[in-house]
């Protein structure tokens, strides 16, 4: 259906669409094809006359990158990560070796502001969804919030964790209970996850229960935490309680990484393409909420579907219960095999229809990510390759690798865009900016 639609057209100027069925109060996707969404389950027959709509998936578009804007010196040490803010690409936060973290302008290439405190590698950077606070993960075994704008340390260090912190992840803006409490979950060597309350600096609630290093934590927009683990599991909790709902096992070898469908929708919560933000703190919050659950229904499910990537150099698709008591299937929707080697990033396009998996075979490979079904294997890397990101639109892909360049990829042909060389040495850390202006 989408080939009748864009037969005529060049395959970079593609627009994908999204096709789907309504009857009797019922909206049906259409996945694969109408045989298995609407014949085979008895909603039609071959008999009957089928009206289906189709709308844009995405309706602005990402220039692709194609050179070097500006090159900013400061850190002494390897960038270990880096993340745009969630509201505009004109201020970017990188961790380092150098123990500092560290703020950039990058509308004028100039340091910004620089974040002194941990006393280690500061590992993670994260800002919150509302552009407020910068939240950093340590080697020192701390978790430290950021002004943003004067560069000052919230508070205290939130201290708990008794060795390094691996991941950070925010609550997502339309489940906080007011406007002025930011939760925030910090994932760590020390086979625990704690929840924090970023204005009383205290830990509401300890997740443990895996048996080895937590590598990977995502809070989900239905209010579920997912965490994986070096213990070959992943596990579901409930942020409220801090119960856990269910554990996911599969892998045979170490998780490395976890990605979930609504990753983007949350980052940015209301913030949108077109830059205009609600009012009234009301008005984010539903914003925000009207985003998440756009992104994530599916035939008229809330549906957060979750990936995951592991030293078995295998990936798994899964769509998890999001309660106890829910009868979703707990077995994978897929296996995604192919990659030679560890599997150590992976990652869903904002539109949801995509997986990027990146590996130390020195490859990626694109996947459907409602079937799990192989579609590319991008080729042009000569060492392993640490992490991958889609731009805003999801028709172009970025890649950091370990041979000192970057690539930016076709998602629609598979093919090689952009060649961008210029670091001296690996690349650890790269992030697309939510509005698609940079990437960093």
């Amino acid at each position: 259906m989408s080939s009748i639609l864009i037969e005529k057209q060049d395959a970079s100027e593609r627009i994908p669409y999204r096709f789907t069925f309504g009857a009797d109060g019922q909206v049906v996707d259409i996945v694969n094809d109408i045989y298995r969404a609407l014949l085979k389950p008895g909603l039609r027959t071959t008999e009957d006359t089928i009206s289906l709509h189709y709308t844009p998936q995405a309706i602005f578009r990402v220039r692709t990158v194609s050179r070097c804007s500006a090159s900013i010196p400061g850190h002494g040490e390897a960038i270990l990560a880096t993340s745009f803010a969630s509201s505009s690409s004109s201020r970017l936060v990188t961790g380092s070796g150098d123990n500092n973290a560290r703020i950039f302008d990058t509308d004028t290439g100039t340091p910004f502001q620089t974040l002194k405190g941990h006393t280690s590698w500061v590992l993670v950077a994260s800002w919150s969804p509302d552009d407020t606070t910068i939240a950093t993960g340590s080697m020192d075994n701390t978790v430290r919030l950021w002004n943003p704008q004067s560069g000052q340390l919230l508070g205290q260090p939130l201290k708990g964790h008794t060795k390094w912190i691996t991941s950070l992840a925010w609550e997502p803006h339309h489940l906080r209970q007011s406007s002025t409490l930011q939760r925030l979950a910090s994932s760590s060597k020390d086979s625990t996850v704690r929840i924090w309350d970023s204005k009383s600096q205290r830990t509401d609630l300890v997740l443990s229960g895996h048996k080895s290093s937590v590598s990977c934590v995502r809070w989900g927009g239905t209010g579920t935490i997912y965490t994986a683990s070096h213990d070959k599991t992943i596990k579901l909790w409930d942020s409220t309680k801090g119960t856990l709902i269910s554990t996911l096992t599969a892998h045979a070898h170490w998780v490395n990484h976890l990605a979930l469908s609504t990753d983007f929708v949350l980052r940015t919560a209301y913030h949108d393409h077109t830059g205009s933000i609600p009012p009234s703190d009301h008005e984010k919050t539903a914003k925000a909420k009207q985003r998440f659950e756009t992104a994530a229904t599916i035939n008229n499910t809330l549906t957060e579907r979750l990936v995951t990537a592991s030293d078995d150099c295998t990936i798994y698709l899964w769509s998890p219960p999001s309660s106890p008591a829910s009868n979703t299937s707990i077995k994978p929707i897929a296996r995604l095999l192919g990659h030679q080697k560890q599997v150590n990033h992976v990652t869903f396009s904002p539109s949801g229809t995509l997986i990027a998996s990146s590996s130390f075979d020195n490859h990626i490979k694109l996947w459907n990510a409602t079937t799990g079904a192989f579609l590319f294997t991008l080729r042009g890397h000569v060492a392993p390759v640490y992490m991958s990101c889609f731009s805003p639109d999801s028709r172009l892909l970025v890649s950091g690798s370990k041979d000192t360049t970057l690539k930016v990829w076709d998602t629609a042909t598979g093919k090689l865009k952009e060649d961008l060389p210029g670091h001296r040495d690996e690349v650890f850390a790269v992030d697309w900016s939510p509005d698609g202006r940079g990437v960093g």
